[in-house]
């Protein structure tokens, strides 16, 4: 299969994650998209952070009746930085072919990531464009690396036979929609999922 992986700490999911999601597998043909739901991204902190339970279990909701996997593989994995995931997903699942997926926001400051070239070098990256970040984006310390390695977006659906490092800009339209906007709308958003358990589809394991 090619799956698109798409991480972050979804506190909460919402319809702008599905909506790139379902933007990224047209433009490049893929099966699936995971929401690689983290037990907790280092660069931020802890606090407002709802349960890992009650995330997956809106993820789960908010990418129903979609081509999209919500999943808190990472807490089984043991990893909690993406170079490590995705080398053990790799691993896990050698039929699968997989991309990187993040947002323009990601990629400007993608160089304070751990072994960011690392992750460059294990998959192909498509970087989605998000409002107000382009900018930074393009002038990143890591995009200055990185903008040797840059396809053409045309070749997008082309992506499985790019040899790593790979990079692909993608245009998508506007989407105000953040998880940062919905925390401060609703801070105890997560207070209706506090005695959920919700199964993981890829580990079949219950999270509590």
């Amino acid at each position: 299969m090619r799956v698109g992986l798409l991480g972050g700490s979804f506190n909460p999911a919402h319809g702008g994650h599905r909506a790139i999601s379902l933007f990224a597998m047209r433009a490049l043909a893929l099966d699936e998209v995971w929401w690689l739901v983290s037990q907790g991204n280092p660069l931020k902190a802890r606090a407002g952070m709802a349960p890992l339970s009650a995330r997956l279990a809106e993820a789960q909701r908010v990418a129903r009746r979609a081509p999209i996997r919500p999943t808190a593989i990472e807490a089984r994995l043991g990893t909690r930085y993406t170079v490590d995931t995705l080398r053990a997903l790799t691993r896990c699942y050698p039929r699968n072919r997989f991309i990187w997926l993040m947002g323009s926001d990601n990629l400007a400051q993608f160089s304070q990531w751990r072994n960011w070239r690392g992750i460059a070098r294990q998959m192909p990256i498509a970087v989605i464009a998000r409002p107000g970040y382009d900018s930074d984006a393009r002038g990143s310390s890591a995009m200055s690396w990185l903008r040797r390695f840059v396809r053409p977006a045309r070749q997008s659906a082309d992506w499985t036979d790019w040899r790593p490092p790979a990079l692909v800009l993608l245009r998508f339209r506007p989407d105000p929609r953040s998880a940062t906007l919905l925390r401060q709308a609703d801070p105890l958003w997560h207070r209706e999922f506090s005695e959920t358990r919700v199964r993981d589809p890829l580990t079949r394991r219950m999270t509590v």
